[in-house]
């Protein structure tokens, strides 16, 4: 069974500093690029980072570059977004999806084939 379980999210002030996790299951880690992904209230969901634990390869939305840092534990088959500097306006429900390496379209959710259930990220002024 696929199992994507993203955990993490919280309540911080802007400023602040959250790490989230993706602890993947069910599948060739290797094959996969796991992406994190966000929606907030009445916007289109957004492509923010994703990671490709074969090569290391990463992408970032320009709105999270310099603040935010993906990384993956292969042995534990775990990404984790490291996300500082935080804003209000990175409020949003923040998913992990995974998507074989060659079938994804990076900043997008074409090709991804499994999805995880949201963490809530809330930022406070």
């Amino acid at each position: 069974e696929v199992q994507l379980v993203a955990s993490g999210g919280g309540l911080v002030q802007a400023g602040g500093s959250l790490r989230l996790s993706c602890a993947a299951s069910g599948f060739t880690f290797d094959d996969y690029t796991i992406g994190w992904f966000r929606r907030a209230p009445g916007k289109e969901r957004e492509g923010v980072s994703c990671l490709s634990s074969k090569d290391g390869s990463t992408y970032y939305a320009d709105s999270v570059k310099g603040r935010f840092t993906i990384s993956s534990d292969n042995a534990k088959n775990t990404v984790y977004l490291q996300m500082n500097d935080l804003k209000p306006e990175d409020t949003a429900v923040y998913y992990c999806a995974a998507g074989l390496r060659w079938a994804i379209i990076r900043g997008t959710g074409l090709g991804y084939r499994y999805w995880g259930q949201g963490t809530q990220v809330t930022i406070s002024s």
